[in-house]
């Protein structure tokens, strides 16, 4: 346990810091050093991201959305103008791709902040 660990941070708001993929505890240093990978502690505040773990539940919940989303779109693209499958392969599969791949990192890094938030850890001491 560092000095650091004893400063006061004022409290951040878990959307804001998982979409800008910031630090949950100060709101400044990057929660990411890869596209998804979690870096080894905050930049800017030093906090300790060894036992981050977000699980499965950011693709969990973009699966659901994402799905939800286009299963809509191609079920009133089919029954409004009744295209080739073809076509639907041509809109469909990348608009997949963009979808899941863009929300896959705020999902991520928005649980991150809320199990901060909530103290959701048994083996570390997050405050």
């Amino acid at each position: 346990m560092s000095f650091r660990d004893h400063d006061y941070y004022p409290p951040v708001s878990p959307l804001s810091a998982g979409l800008r993929g910031r630090c949950p505890r100060c709101g400044e240093g990057r929660l990411f050093k890869g596209f998804l990978d979690i870096r080894q502690e905050c930049t800017a505040c030093g906090l300790d991201y060894g036992q981050v773990d977000s699980g499965d539940g950011p693709a969990v919940f973009v699966i659901f959305i994402v799905g939800f989303i286009v299963v809509a779109l191609a079920l009133w693209l089919e029954l409004a103008y009744t295209p080739p499958i073809w076509l639907h392969m041509l809109l469909w599969i990348p608009l997949i791709l963009i979808l899941s791949l863009g929300l896959l990192r705020p999902f991520k890094a928005t649980l991150i902040a809320l199990q901060y938030r909530n103290k959701a850890s048994q083996d570390i001491e997050l405050h």
